[in-house]
């Protein structure tokens, strides 16, 4: 095959244009290859376990179910984990490498709204103390909390009203935020020595609007604290909340509930949910979060699927 040169292969070129141009047809346009990028889809552990689902409670298990239904990586719910020693998080982080998964998120507890100043040192050391896990396991974000009054009777309580409960008696909202602000300005400098990017969580209590959200971070300004934006937290006119949220969504937590939700189930629109988040600028992971009753297997591959579409 004879070669050809740079400049013969551009004239060549301009000659084939042309010739499309003269029979009526138009050359293919280039592909925007920033609007074409994929969205990398992950899996929360808790889309197996729900905190019901013993078999799948050990992470190893999670993982390797993970890599065999197609997904691109997995989120740690710690809880589930318990105690993690060093060398369970070695072997976590062994195993998802080997099968080709990133660990892409550490999902933690902790609550700052509690009036005992001890109380709230406690969370603050706990949570140091999950961020260095994740460190020790390669993972960038660390989903936190701030945490709610904890007035309702238990969850199901809280979610029949509807994720709202009063604060306790003598204390406000606005003290609240105070503590919150105090514990953040103390977790962030943890988090960027080990270049973590906390997410919190519009998880009930005083971050269960984009008002409350937007408020955190105005108290505690910087990088390393942003948002794990959950699509199914915000139960009612969720569209325009995840938009004022989604530009500074450090990760995506998606919900889905194939055979009905188990506390409630939301018709999300993932089309319309894409769309917002690509307008932010979002690049991030989706982690699905599986929260149905139809078999988990079954819901969490239906989930993915429909996921891979939109994304």
């Amino acid at each position: 095959m004879r070669a050809i040169s740079r400049r013969g292969f551009f004239a060549a070129s301009a000659a084939a244009a042309a010739g499309l141009a003269a029979s009526g047809q138009e050359p293919a346009k280039a592909v925007n290859a920033e609007a074409q990028r994929r969205l990398r889809i992950g899996v929360s552990t808790y889309s197996f376990y729900q905190f019901r689902y013993t078999e799948y409670q050990p992470i190893e298990t999670c993982i390797d179910w993970a890599a065999k239904l197609g997904f691109d990586g997995v989120e740690i719910l710690r809880r589930q984990v318990g105690e993690p020693t060093a060398q369970q998080m070695r072997e976590f982080k062994r195993r998802a490498f080997s099968l080709g998964l990133d660990l892409m998120g550490y999902s933690t507890h902790q609550t700052f709204l509690r009036p005992d100043p001890e109380e709230r040192k406690k969370n603050v050391e706990e949570t140091v103390r999950y961020i260095e896990e994740a460190y020790a396991m390669g993972i960038p974000t660390v989903r936190v909390n701030t945490g709610r009054w904890d007035t309702s009777a238990d969850f199901d309580a809280l979610m029949k009203n509807r994720g709202v409960e009063p604060s306790l008696p003598g204390h406000t909202d606005e003290e609240a935020f105070g503590w919150v602000k105090a514990a953040f300005e103390q977790i962030v400098p943890h988090a960027e020595k080990c270049g973590i990017v906390l997410g919190m969580e519009n998880h009930w209590g005083l971050v269960m609007t984009p008002a409350g959200m937007l408020r955190v971070l105005r108290d505690v300004p910087s990088p390393w604290l942003k948002f794990t934006v959950d699509t199914g937290n915000f139960l009612e006119d969720p569209y325009d909340k995840i938009e004022a949220v989604a530009p500074q969504a450090a990760l995506v937590q998606a919900k889905t509930y194939y055979g009905g939700g188990r506390w409630y189930t939301l018709d999300l629109d993932y089309a319309r949910i894409a769309a917002i988040v690509r307008k932010a600028g979002y690049q991030g992971y989706i982690s699905l979060e599986f929260e149905g009753n139809e078999e988990v297997i079954s819901g969490v591959r239906k989930s993915l699927a429909m996921l891979r579409q939109h994304f």
